[in-house]
């Protein structure tokens, strides 16, 4: 069966709307749905000199290969004009709305996974509408208590054990309900996406150097070092809590699969470091599938004819990837 994919094109104002264009100019082994404002969508498509033609989607349609050049799309318009790079917090909802829409369609299995563009969490929350981050929405709206975000750019994986957090509020986030029902959804994930069946996880210490065995900070023994043991005995190959600043060597790396950090800027560097641009944002734990580029609205770019949209391109791979094997 071939899947279909719904794509937000995230903040209109950014590069969604040009990536999804991009992307929807190559052929896919899925049909491609995006949403967003179809006058936006209309106006970048000439100012970027490209040919893809728009059509509106209709719920129910047969599902068909993506034909390059044709986008089938959602229509939500806009409350006020977009002009590229300019954000305006009358568009701010038009963001949300796009969301929502998308988790709708995968819940009732219309589409069978969704590829989300960058979105601009100030602008949102300028809007007074308050908003930390997709993985946060999406989990609030599917009532998911403990989803993951991972990170994936070829063999190497980060996954985080606390999202978009202010450093001062990561201590107290990480309990040990919390950090076990991660370290399992990771698990998991793995297994069920990834095809890794036994899974080796690195597990990142909070503190330097791993808290130095209590000199620097308690957490790795009054929390995580608990929870590794507990499901080590469990028959999880996890390894840790040890020190990010040796964890991704080399010899950590051979007989890692996928990393857990305890905080965004733990882990991410070092993968946005060597990938950057090839990485997808992978939401799991979800009763969804959803993937994501991992970069933001690059304002200064849109319309530009500048804005790259590999990422956009290996979350769609992915998606497809995932979709896939649900339906079998």
């Amino acid at each position: 069966m071939i899947p279909r994919l719904v794509i937000t094109t995230g903040e209109s104002a950014g590069i969604g709307p040009d990536i999804v264009l991009a992307t929807a100019a190559a052929s896919w082994p899925a049909q491609l749905v995006a949403v967003g404002c179809i006058e936006t969508l209309a106006a970048r498509n000439q100012a970027l000199g490209l040919k893809v033609s728009l059509a509106p989607y209709s719920s129910g349609q047969n599902t068909a290969e993506h034909r390059p050049n044709i986008l089938p799309v959602i229509n939500i318009p806009l409350n006020k004009p977009c002009t590229p790079a300019l954000l305006n917090p009358d568009n701010a909802g038009q963001v949300l709305a796009q969301l929502e829409l998308a988790i709708e369609l995968c819940r009732a299995q219309e589409c069978h996974a969704m590829v989300t563009a960058p979105v601009h969490k100030g602008i949102i929350n300028t809007a007074g509408m308050p908003f930390s981050g997709h993985t946060e929405f999406l989990a609030n709206k599917t009532s998911t208590d403990a989803p993951v975000m991972l990170l994936t750019a070829g063999a190497l994986k980060v996954a985080l054990a606390t999202t978009h957090l202010p450093l001062s509020a990561v201590p107290e986030a990480i309990t040990p309900h919390s950090l076990e029902k991660s370290l399992r959804v990771l698990a998991g994930g793995l297994r069920s996406s990834f095809g890794i069946s036994h899974p080796r996880i690195t597990v990142l210490g909070l503190n330097p150097h791993a808290g130095e065995n209590g000199y620097m900070g308690s957490e790795e023994l009054e929390v995580i070092g608990p929870v590794c043991d507990l499901l080590r005995l469990e028959g999880l190959s996890i390894t840790g809590p040890i020190s990010a600043d040796t964890a991704f060597s080399a010899v950590h790396r051979a007989a890692t699969d996928a990393y857990l950090a305890m905080f965004h800027d733990q882990g991410l560097p070092v993968i946005k470091s060597e990938g950057f641009g090839e990485i997808v944002n992978v939401t799991l734990g979800l009763p969804i599938i959803r993937t994501s580029v991992d970069h933001g609205t690059a304002l200064s770019l849109a319309g530009t004819r500048q804005a790259d949209a590999s990422s956009m391109k290996q979350a769609i791979e992915m998606a497809i990837q995932m979709a896939s094997a649900t339906l079998g």
